[in-house]
């Protein structure tokens, strides 16, 4: 098969081609060069969905929260988009990606677009592409868009700057509590939810956390929208409707505010970042290529040191690579 032009698949993705829109997030995920005047003009009509950032420690249930939302969200007529990033090996730069596997009775329904990604070796827990696939899904009119981090823990905070929602999930027994002291994850969240409500230790996970959160307001400054912590079963499907109906309430105290204006800020600042670290990384492997087997040559016999070779390696590559860019 002939190579479709990432502009013309653009165009396929306007009349609601599934296929056009799973290879534009391959592009973007691949860093295709040629993809990118595609992209830049995804992100110039993004902005009318919401996207729903949904983050916690491994055990909490957040593929199957993931699921029952996107159902209850379907059971409504709404088009729903996940994007489920998993941790990849750092040996192979593969992932098991079992999130398809907890998400498979959404398989078939046409009105939910599923993308796994790999982290690939990114951190604080969200691969360098979601944001582009969030872009993606939201231009081909999926008007909710959830993306659920990979759950490694304490360094997982980048998903609070790219998303309009982030829900923090605990569940009982795991510790949640003191992991929530240790890593801030109180002040990342919008909404906290305690998952697995079914189980009886489950309040005093719920009684912890509205404790915390009480001393945080009672210590700290005082915010316009007062964290919430909701109880679910994914089990028995309680406290599903009351998740969505805060998601809602979280939206409209977004909308047309100062706080939702500073929080977008926040996220284009973020979105700024992460892209000049991806193009810095690329031009600089791109250009360290050639120069870097002598430059580590003269470091293994001493005669220089690691800081000294560096910039010199960074000054015959990357300012090199830019001075076009910037002339």
């Amino acid at each position: 098969m002939s190579y479709i032009p990432s502009l013309e698949l653009l165009a396929q993705l306007d009349g609601g081609s599934a296929r056009a829109l799973a290879r534009l997030m391959s592009r973007a995920e691949a860093g295709t060069a040629e993809a990118r005047p595609a992209l830049a003009e995804v992100y110039r009509r993004a902005g009318a969905a919401h996207v729903i950032g949904l983050t916690g420690v491994p055990g909490s249930g957040k593929s199957t929260l993931v699921a029952k939302l996107a159902a209850a969200l379907r059971a409504r007529g709404e088009r729903v988009g996940i994007v489920a990033i998993d941790p990849s090996s750092p040996y192979s730069g593969g992932a098991i990606l079992g999130d398809r596997i907890r998400m498979a009775e959404l398989a078939n329904d046409p009105g939910v677009f599923i993308r796994s990604m790999a982290t690939r070796g990114a951190t604080g827990g969200m691969a360098r592409a979601a944001l582009d696939a969030v872009d993606l899904l939201d231009v081909a009119g999926y008007r909710t868009i959830i993306l659920e981090t990979v759950g490694v823990g304490q360094d997982e905070v980048e998903v609070a700057h790219a998303s309009d929602t982030t829900v923090v999930v605990s569940a009982p027994g795991l510790g949640d509590e003191i992991q929530a002291i240790k890593a801030g994850v109180l002040e990342i969240a919008d909404i906290h939810v305690v998952s697995k409500c079914d189980r009886d230790d489950a309040n005093r996970t719920l009684t912890d956390l509205r404790q915390m959160l009480t001393l945080g307001t009672m210590v700290g400054p005082r915010r316009a929208w007062a964290v919430p912590v909701v109880g679910v079963s994914s089990y028995t499907g309680q406290g599903v409707d009351d998740l969505l109906a805060r998601i809602a309430a979280h939206r409209a105290a977004m909308t047309d505010s100062e706080l939702g204006r500073e929080r977008r800020r926040r996220v284009a600042e973020f979105r700024l970042h992460k892209t000049a670290e991806t193009l810095l990384l690329e031009r600089f492997a791109a250009g360290a290529k050639g120069l870097a087997p002598a430059l580590a040559d003269t470091l293994a016999r001493r005669a220089s040191d690691p800081y000294a070779a560096a910039r010199q390696l960074i000054a015959q590559t990357i300012r090199k690579e830019y001075t076009g860019d910037l002339a």
